[in-house]
């Protein structure tokens, strides 16, 4: 069979139409990412799904970016809704890592039971003060030795429940104060203080099977490129960070990039990415970027298929007990503050 495209694509609506399966039998990219646009109900998700895989003719991983809280595709009343993840660490910071790691094992038993087989997290990135709101809450902590480990958890978590995990943003996004949906955030720090502080949070997880870039200049390492689109931080991430699984770019649509899809594809794959990543739907843009971005070869299709050893079924658990466990810690800690707001 010949090599998948070296493209995630995603789908315009909550069922394909005839245009799309034609245009996804022919391109065949490696994988989907579905969008709040493509969720409706459990049983209409599955049949997404299913018409996905179909139109490709292969068992191919179905992303989604289901971190909980304010980034969740899947919400009420159909699945469980989730604080943002810095704002539930911090309520209840002793039973930090065991409550993520509950979390995203019941994300994990709904995602599996729709049929999306990957999640884009854990989220590594450090919050600090200029970390922009968009980004802010989404971190699991404020430094380097925490949120490694509260990542790692996350991680866990969903390759135990049969998810492949995306840790994000490598090499660091917390420094950036700027949308990047929006613009390209910069960042000056001095690359020796990044490299023990956000950096570092990614070395505990460079095995993880898959990464996506962050859309950031790093100033003191490449002042003209992105890293998505920056040899130089790519080369670091695989080298100093020392990941190496498969890496795809943060969304190619977003507006931190700059020029034609087609430009923004092939820079970011000759600046060593394995894969790009294209979230909207579009259909007209997706044949762009499949024209621009080829097949995946050499050793990008190597950590293709590696990652895709890391799928697995998931471990038997008691989905009931896990969900009342979370909220016994949570609710204790209610009662915790309660009385001390009292006393």
């Amino acid at each position: 069979m010949p090599s998948p495209g070296a493209y995630i694509f995603g789908c315009e609506g909550t069922r394909i139409s005839p245009s799309e399966r034609d245009f996804f039998e022919r391109a065949q990219p490696w994988g989907f990412i579905l969008f709040a646009r493509n969720i409706d109900n459990p049983d209409q998700v599955r049949a997404l799904t299913a018409e996905l895989r179909g139109a490709v003719g292969r068992d191919v991983p179905i992303f989604i970016d289901q971190e909980g809280g304010r980034v969740a595709r899947m919400t009420g009343p159909h699945w469980r809704e989730w604080l943002p993840a810095l704002d539930q660490v911090n309520f209840n910071k002793s039973n930090a890592l065991r409550s993520l790691y509950i979390r995203y094992r019941l994300i994990a038993d709904e995602l599996l039971a729709v049929g999306i087989d990957g999640n884009c997290a854990p989220v590594a990135d450090i919050a600090n003060t200029d970390t922009h709101p968009i980004l802010r809450n989404r971190c699991y902590g404020e430094d380097v030795v925490r949120v490694a480990e509260r990542a790692g958890t996350v991680a866990q978590a969903l390759l135990e429940g049969g998810i492949l995990p995306v840790v994000k943003h490598i090499p660091g996004q917390g420094r950036a104060n700027l949308d990047s949906h929006q613009e390209l955030p910069r960042v000056k720090t001095k690359a020796k203080e990044l490299g023990r502080t956000d950096f570092m949070a990614f070395e505990p997880l460079a095995g993880l099977p898959a990464g996506m870039t962050a859309h950031v200049v790093y100033e003191d390492i490449d002042a003209d490129n992105p890293a998505t689109q920056s040899p130089k931080v790519i080369k670091l991430i695989r080298e100093q960070i020392g990941f190496d699984g498969l890496l795809m770019t943060d969304d190619l649509s977003m507006e931190a990039l700059s020029g034609p899809l087609s430009l923004r594809a092939r820079r970011s794959l000759q600046a060593g990415c394995d894969m790009v990543l294209h979230c909207n739907g579009v259909l007209e843009q997706m044949d762009e970027v499949a024209d621009a971005a080829g097949v995946l070869t050499g050793q990008a299709l190597d950590r293709a298929n590696a990652s895709m050893e890391w799928r697995r079924p998931p471990d038997p658990v008691d989905i009931s007990a896990l969900d009342a466990e979370f909220q016994s810690l949570m609710t204790g800690q209610r009662s915790e503050q309660a009385t001390d707001e009292r006393d």
